[in-house]
């Protein structure tokens, strides 16, 4: 039997599939890993447990499922892993999350100017990426920094454990800030700016292209960031239907035909997955990571299904009560870590329902503020994709459809970043003949939700109400 592996090295888990030429699920395995936060702020994680993490899931996606033809990498973007001369870890990674470079994001916007950076890269420096890490490792471990050889992302550390090879993709290079995102290479301008040395950077590939081969001669694809990735695995391979991602942080994503990038860079332009094509994502940091949050502060023991019933018992703009979900600081539209959440409008009838309910449209109309930016840079899109554990929701999907005023589908298989690798992997292996191809082959739409009209007109009404608070909340805070 012919299949194919998607490997996505996650910030809690290494996740595998195993998946047939048809779209097909014919394995499934999760391996864990912990977190690090030794100061407030910081998120680390050893590289080692990655690779330990992968090399149990290869294993066993090959008992059950057999030998791959073709391998295809996904994972977190922005994470630091530096390398000495041997190819030895020197330090923990630095991942996504971490929000240690503030001081190291101002002094490359001031160095290069702001304007210059969003038109190189197509976003401004934001204390996610990695070049500010690198900064940071300069002016805070100089010991650490003068024995850096080598750079590289959370995946293309897994690559180079599992072929010996130094690689990346052009999408995950995006979210360095050190590509130069509409060449799809490096930007000497801001390696020189910053005086990074660009012999510590591997050669950027395109997602599909064969990067290595395993001991056993498997081709392992370049690969891609977990959101290209996973807008691949929903269907997301070209300009038409959006990806709506309802996990812990929320994303919505647009494929591009060309580079284009926001003036303000309130939105990501980043490049695709797919060769020669770009994409377009708003991030919200606190999606589905806000209802987990007031489930565990209010009845950690209570089922999301529960709470997803009390929800559905209140109307529509759940009698004026609003939440803000920027429990962890806010990318889009607000590139501001600072940014904080808060209930208005609360009165004595609202009950843990009306307050499920408030976060569930929050986050729907946080999911809207990117939607209304990305509408900018080309034509409005007329469909959504929707992903992630939010997605699995009638209620929810329906709140985020009216919101957007878009219909939203699901589609048969829901295995995010790693079913996208898995694609990547097949087409590297000769599986199919391109990205556009492996899609038609495996990604199926079902069902589709739409928006309900009366919810529509309020929202509408709602949504300048929420959009006013931020402002006014980060006055009173400052």
């Amino acid at each position: 039997m012919t299949v194919f592996f998607g490997i996505d090295v996650g910030t809690t888990a290494t996740k595998g599939i195993a998946i047939d030429p048809d779209g097909t699920v014919k394995a499934r395995v999760e391996a864990g890993y912990p977190l690090s936060t030794p100061h407030p702020g910081w998120a680390e994680q050893d590289p080692e447990d990655w690779w330990h993490a992968t090399e149990t899931v290869l294993q066993q996606l090959t008992t059950e499922a057999g030998e791959p033809e073709g391998i295809g990498l996904s994972g977190q973007m922005h994470g630091l892993v530096a390398l000495d001369e041997n190819d030895n870890v020197l330090r923990p990674a630095i991942l996504w999350n971490d929000q240690r470079t503030q001081a190291e994001c101002d002094e490359i916007e001031q160095t290069i100017g702001l304007q210059r950076l969003i038109e190189l890269t197509g976003n401004r420096a934001l204390t996610g990426f990695t070049a500010p890490k690198i900064l940071w490792l300069r002016h805070n471990e100089p010991e650490t920094y003068k024995n850096i050889k080598r750079i590289a992302l959370p995946k293309d550390y897994v690559r180079l454990k599992l072929t010996g090879e130094h690689a990346t993709d052009v999408a995950d290079a995006s979210g360095t800030l050190l590509l130069d995102v509409a060449k799809r290479r490096w930007s000497n301008e801001v390696l020189t700016a910053l005086n990074i040395d660009p012999e510590w950077l591997p050669e950027p590939l395109e997602s599909p292209t064969p990067s290595g081969h395993t001991k056993t001669d498997v081709p392992v694809a370049a690969g891609a960031g977990d959101q290209a990735a996973g807008a691949l695995g929903v269907g997301v391979d070209r300009p038409g239907p959006l990806a709506i991602a309802l996990g812990t942080s929320g994303v919505v994503f647009a494929a591009l035909e060309q580079f284009a990038a926001d003036p303000q860079a309130r939105v990501h332009a980043f490049c695709h997955a797919v060769p020669q094509a770009w994409h377009a994502m708003g991030v919200m940091l606190s999606a589905a990571g806000s209802l987990a949050w007031l489930r565990n502060v209010t009845d950690p023991d209570t089922s999301y299904d529960h709470l997803m019933a009390m929800a559905d018992a209140w109307p529509a703009g759940t009698e004026n009560l609003i939440f803000l979900p920027y429990l962890a600081g806010e990318r889009t539209p607000h590139a501001d870590p600072d940014a904080r959440g808060a209930f208005a409008g609360l009165s004595l009838r609202h009950d843990r329902g009306a307050l499920t309910r408030a976060v569930l449209e929050g986050v729907a109309f946080g999911l809207r503020d990117s939607l209304d930016l990305i509408a900018e840079l080309g034509n409005p899109p007329e469909l959504g994709r929707v992903s992630g554990g939010g997605g699995r929701s009638d209620l929810w999907t329906k709140i985020v459809a009216s919101a957007l005023e878009l219909p939203l589908q699901r589609v048969a298989v829901d295995e995010g970043a790693a079913f996208g690798a898995a694609i990547l992997g097949g087409v590297a292996a000769g599986g199919w003949p391109d990205v556009h191809a492996a899609i038609s082959a495996t990604v199926r739409p079902r069902g589709q939700i739409e928006p309900d009209p009366e919810w529509v007109e309020i929202y509408k009404e709602q949504r300048p109400r929420f959009q006013a608070l931020y402002p006014a909340i980060k006055t009173a805070l400052t």
